[in-house]
């Protein structure tokens, strides 16, 4: 099993690339949809939150307000690496299981959409890593017109992660998402030509 890593910031297009990936075949395993299971209403990761933030951050169904929460932290990088350490090994443990049943099923190629993949130094866990980036004027504009964020919340998001740049020399695979969709998906196309050859000569004898 070739296990990816793929990361990009915030706005750059990962969901787009993870869905052309998985219409291809791979596994895919997302971050975020692990991190919304880890906080739902009476999990460990939920009741640190709310003792730590308060019910202000808890909306009217008792889960989490995310949007809420995203206010508090972003603009506090101490209060946002708090969070991060109360949700990221909730995540991990998910993500392991998911690795271990795909594992199990014979999934040829899985690919993890880890956003903080570099951050969290989790670059050495993965065969190989693929960056989804995107200039950072237009991820800006994109988290404001199909997020419908405030520009200010949004450059408060953008700021707080790495550089694209530093992530460009970690990366084995650079996706560029600054045109359109059907260039997009011939780099797809062509990323997942060199990775369905690399899963079969890697693992052809094993």
């Amino acid at each position: 099993m070739l296990v990816v890593g793929m990361t990009g910031n915030i706005g750059s297009g990962k969901s787009t690339v993870a869905q052309l990936l998985s219409e291809r075949g791979a596994t895919i395993i997302d971050a975020d949809v692990l991190a919304r299971r880890a906080v739902e209403a009476g999990t460990p990761a939920y009741e640190k939150i709310v003792e730590r933030w308060g019910t202000s951050i808890v909306g009217p169904d008792k889960q989490l307000d995310r949007g809420a929460l995203r206010r508090t932290v972003f603009s506090d990088a101490g209060q946002l690496e708090e969070l991060n350490e109360i949700v990221h090994p909730e995540v991990e443990s998910l993500r392991q299981r998911l690795l271990d049943d795909a594992r199990q099923r014979g999934d040829r190629i899985v690919v993890c959409d880890i956003p903080l993949l570099f951050e969290k130094h989790m670059a050495p866990r993965f065969d190989r890593i693929i960056l989804v980036d995107a200039p950072r004027p237009l991820r800006l504009e994109r988290l404001v017109r199909e997020r419908g964020l405030r520009e200010t919340e949004a450059m408060d998001m953008i700021a707080a992660q790495m550089p694209a740049e530093l992530k460009r020399a970690g990366a084995d695979f650079i996706v560029e998402n600054a045109g359109t969709l059907n260039a997009l998906e011939q780099q797809v196309a062509d990323l997942w030509t060199q990775l369905v050859q690399e899963a079969d000569a890697r693992y052809a004898f094993s």
